[in-house]
């Protein structure tokens, strides 16, 4: 049985402040969760110590970093590896955000690099793809999607891509108060599906977690986690609001 995931985006937002009384709140009244239905908080890096402490006890609240390095060690000023992850208890780590591909030009075979380094180290890759609003415009949505998935994911075995999750982000509903519709996720979402269980078999696809990443809100979560193939959210603005969180959460 595939994971139902809300997982949490903070982006680089809160004071050390801001960030413990968010963490302290959702400790206090996150629903009960279980091993199918689950909370990631991806946190900036320098919360993830005090993310730890305040979640490490809560069954089935995971922490993720937003980014990690493709590189293990090394002179390389300002980057962060999978290992200083390790050590300070994160499970899952974010790779390849729109926000990451446009302003730090992260290409697949980056992200390919990144994802192997992430699954070497134990820990959960949260991939996440999506078309811009042009793309999307021209129609062109399924192919563009389904190259990025093949270029940075393909070279993965049956049991590695199992350990991956998918968080599909249509680029023009991220921050704009636009969201597709319910019926265009679960469009989008099929099609990722169908894309790996082309390459590794309908049993695998039928695994593998994807989760919606467009303005995700109270209002609209059951709707779109109700959807097939939706298998939870990859929240942004609305998890930095502990009320409209705890929502989503309550929505798996």
């Amino acid at each position: 049985m595939r994971k139902k995931i809300a997982a949490a985006n903070w982006k680089m937002n809160t004071t050390l402040a801001e960030a413990e009384s968010l963490l302290q709140t959702m400790q206090g009244f996150a629903p009960k969760l279980d091993e199918n239905h689950i909370a990631v908080f991806g946190i900036p890096f320098p919360y993830l110590s005090l993310a730890g402490e305040k979640l490490g006890e809560k069954p089935f609240h995971f922490i993720a970093a937003q980014n990690c390095s493709d590189k293990a060690s090394g002179a390389y000023t300002g980057e962060v590896s999978v290992a200083m992850l390790q050590s300070v208890g994160v499970r899952y780590v974010i790779l390849g955000h729109s926000e990451r591909r446009e302003y730090q030009q992260e290409g697949n075979a980056l992200l390919a690099a990144k994802t192997d380094a992430v699954l070497q180290g134990g820990l959960t890759p949260i991939f996440c793809c999506g078309e811009s609003l042009s793309i999307r415009e021209a129609g062109t949505q399924d192919a563009f999607v389904q190259k990025q998935i093949e270029e940075s994911l393909f070279h993965l075995d049956a049991q590695q891509i199992k350990q991956v999750v998918i968080a599909y982000e249509p680029i023009w509903a991220i921050g704009t108060g636009k969201t597709a519709s319910s019926a265009q996720a679960q469009e989008m979402h099929a099609h990722l599906r169908s894309v790996f269980a082309k390459q590794y078999g309908d049993d695998v696809a039928a695994e593998i977690s994807i989760l919606y990443g467009g303005s995700v809100k109270g209002a609209n979560a059951a709707e779109l986690f109700g959807q097939p193939d939706v298998d939870g959210g990859l929240v942004g603005g609305a998890s930095l609001n502990a009320e409209e969180f705890l929502t989503i959460m309550n929505a798996l």
